[in-house]
């Protein structure tokens, strides 16, 4: 079964600069290494979809999802609709400026369709390698938004 994966990093910037970097989603290609493109259809907002273009390695391919939470300079989150997994960036204010929580939690009833599982373990090195390598592209993705924050 898929776990739940959790990376944070704490940015010397204000929680409004920070949310200005994370809910632009189009800058979602600069921050995050899988990422192509993500495409927010009809804006940025709780209850929108996304249109991605992803890759891993020299495999690209697209999936779309669905903003579950959108609370400025606090939440963002988004549901993929191809695994139900929940991808999420907390905002927590600290002395120092703002600490960011990202998390990808998986459904605890349904978890990843069967499916998906066969093709991670077959095209993506299995489960183990393939968590492993999406905590190290989320400590990248934060490594990035606080340097683009702190600039």
């Amino acid at each position: 079964m898929p776990n739940n994966l959790e990376a944070s990093i704490d940015i010397a910037a204000a929680p409004e600069q920070v949310w200005s970097i994370l809910a632009d989603l189009r800058r979602m290609p600069e921050l995050s290494p899988t990422t192509l493109k993500m495409i927010a259809v009809g804006g940025v907002r709780d209850g929108a979809y996304t249109v991605n273009l992803n890759k891993v390695g020299w495999k690209v391919y697209p999936t779309t999802s669905r903003i579950v939470s959108y609370e400025p300079n606090k939440s963002l989150a988004f549901r993929m609709n191809e695994n139900r997994t929940v991808w999420r960036y907390e905002l927590e204010p600290t002395a120092t400026g703002t600490r960011v929580v990202e998390t990808r939690t998986v459904d605890p009833v349904k978890g990843v369709p069967a499916w998906l599982r066969g093709t991670i373990k077959v095209a993506l090195g299995g489960e183990e390698k393939f968590e492993a390598d999406l905590v190290a592209g989320m400590n990248e993705t934060l490594s990035k938004v606080k340097a683009a924050a702190e600039r």
